[in-house]
């Protein structure tokens, strides 16, 4: 019920907005048609304050602003209705110049009183491949009997340029990052798989008596006397004296070896035949 609702909602809201989207895109195609030669007494001059330091360039990706100082010299108000504007490519051939791009037409109902000078800041962004191409902005602007005038703002070359990069760019950190790891998990690769196999393995551990100093962390001198000896060992593998080990799971018959015992005969010995004289 409540995801149907706010469906339901959100769809009329996009409709809506597309349906004065529209209207705002009709009006100003409807008062650029109808507008008329520029004989206002009006003076629209354009400066780009963030842009004009080593030539006018366009950052893509990077909004750009435009400042239009605008003069009214008549004797009436009169009404900045909207600013756009449109990047050219320059003359090739019979062909002449060609539209690459149209900017955002933006609407502003901004009125300037007799004999006033205004400011509006109008930005745009770009999105195109490195090059140098002619940009034009026009103002829409209206008399007090609602006359349309267009007078063009601004209409030189400007360069498309990518946006300087720096290496603590969180997006270049990454990417270093990415290849460091691919690197070294290559380099392991290569080292484990056919560099590892050159090298001589070292042999673990030892026998008998070396086993035994490495359990006792060789601190401690082993008298031969105190070892206990292994059937089949080179050497002692551990010692009574130190206790390296636990006595409580070997059976008491390996740890006490039983001596032998001589047996007595119980018959009489033979009598030892004696030679004939």
């Amino acid at each position: 019920m409540g995801i149907s609702y706010f469906t339901t909602l959100a769809l009329l809201s996009f409709r809506a907005l597309n349906t004065l989207a529209q209207i705002e895109i009709e009006e100003a195609e409807e008062i650029e048609d109808s507008s008329t030669p520029s004989n206002l007494a009006v003076q629209v001059t354009t400066s780009f304050p963030s842009s004009e330091i080593f030539g006018i360039k366009l950052v893509n990706g990077h909004p750009t602003q435009a400042l239009l100082s605008i003069t009214n010299d008549e004797p009436e108000p009169v009404t900045v209705v909207f600013i756009g504007g449109s990047l050219w490519a320059s003359e090739s051939g019979a062909k002449g110049p060609q539209i690459v791009r149209n900017l955002t037409t933006t609407r502003y109902n901004v009125e300037i009183p007799a004999g006033v000078k205004e400011s509006i800041s109008y930005s745009f962004t770009t999105e195109l491949l490195p090059q140098d191409l002619k940009l034009n902005l026009a103002a829409v602007i209206t008399d007090i009997e609602g006359t349309a005038f267009t007078l063009q703002a601004f209409n030189e070359t400007v360069s498309i340029v990518e946006p300087d990069t720096s290496i603590f760019d969180p997006q270049i950190i990454f990417l270093y990052l990415v290849l460091l790891a691919a690197f070294g998990g290559t380099c392991y690769f290569i080292y484990s798989t056919w560099i590892s196999t050159l090298f001589p393995q070292k042999r673990r551990g030892g026998k008998g008596g070396e086993r035994a100093k490495k359990s006792s962390g060789g601190s401690k001198k082993v008298d031969p006397a105190e070892q206990i000896s292994v059937v089949g060992a080179d050497g002692p593998a551990v010692t009574s004296g130190s206790k390296a080990y636990d006595e409580s799971w070997i059976p008491a018959h390996h740890i006490n070896r039983p001596e032998a015992k001589r047996v007595k005969s119980s018959g009489p010995r033979p009598k030892s035949r004696s030679k004939p004289e």
